[in-house]
């Protein structure tokens, strides 16, 4: 079982690689193009946390967390890395100091930017009692007015969250005919979010689409973890979907895409087989969009 998940995990992995950098050119000539400085900011969920959960009760850092990376707990919300060091690693750079190791004097500097995600939030407040997406960045904005976060042209931010908001609005009783409007409510609150960041100094920003819901075990558990649930999944897609208009209007509203779409969804969905379910006219069908981020974060101009 072990090697089974670590073999989907490398597939997933992968998939996301060849979506940030799939014409990327080698680290060591990236670290030496002068975007040695470039700074990345990260806010969200579970996804992108490297360890801002106190380690007072925090069960991320308790074992079987981190066993494969760093080799003990590290405040990670899985067996070794997560999103933001894979991200971090592929455009050369290396993962940021969280905030809350800065803010306890960690003996680190915000060289690699800062991270500011802690796992089970979203952009509205969820289950779990951390700051959502919104104060995450209210932090931010603080250190950035005091001058604590130097900003540069390569500064990248890096937005991962939504999922924690629906499980907790379906924990609560709602229906699927509510649907519709949280989802407006969220991907507004997203698009706000990340005009925020932008307007604060960071150049780039990439927002990720919501990976296939119906595939995690608490939907698939009826189906001895065979069969993903459809439902579930559609609840990803018209996320998606609504996200995909709302990012490309709001790249309309510029003279450059600013904003990015990082596509969970086609890669968990390249590694689970299902790319049978995905429309023919699914925005995320459009193998283009790997290339678009790779440009965007790698090959396009900061300036």
């Amino acid at each position: 079982m072990k090697q089974k998940t670590c073999f989907v995990l490398f597939c997933v992995i992968s998939s996301i690689n060849v979506a940030i950098s799939v014409e990327s050119f080698p680290v060591s000539s990236r670290r030496h193009n002068g975007r040695d400085n470039l700074k990345l900011f990260v806010f969200g969920d579970s996804y992108v946390d490297t360890g801002n959960w106190p380690k007072t009760y925090g069960g991320s850092w308790h074992e079987p967390y981190g066993i494969t990376f760093p080799g003990s707990p590290s405040g990670r919300f899985s067996d070794g890395r997560v999103l933001t060091d894979y991200i971090a690693g592929i455009l050369g750079t290396k993962s940021p100091i969280t905030y809350l190791g800065w803010k306890s004097g960690e003996k680190k500097s915000v060289r690699y930017g800062m991270n500011f995600a802690y796992g089970g939030t979203g952009v509205f407040n969820t289950f779990v009692n951390q700051p959502n997406m919104t104060t995450q960045i209210d932090y931010f904005q603080q250190y950035v007015q005091q001058k604590k976060i130097p900003l540069n042209s390569s500064s990248i931010a890096i937005l991962s969250v939504a999922g924690n908001d629906y499980a907790t609005y379906f924990t609560s009783n709602h229906t699927l005919k509510e649907l519709p409007d949280l989802t407006k409510s969220i991907v507004e609150q997203l698009v706000s979010n990340a005009k925020r960041i932008h307007e604060l100094g960071v150049k780039k920003i990439g927002i990720t689409a919501m990976q296939p819901i119906g595939c995690l075990p608490q939907f698939t558990v009826s189906t001895s973890y065979q069969n993903c649930s459809d439902s579930g999944n559609s609840v990803a897609e018209f996320h998606n979907q609504v996200l995909v208009e709302s990012i490309r209007k709001l790249n309309n509203e510029t003279d450059t895409a600013l904003f990015v779409i990082l596509d969970l969804y086609k890669a968990f969905s390249s590694v689970l087989n299902l790319q049978k379910n995905i429309s023919a006219d699914s925005p995320f069908s459009d193998s283009n969009i790997h290339v678009m981020v790779y440009r965007e974060f790698n090959g396009g101009d900061f300036a």
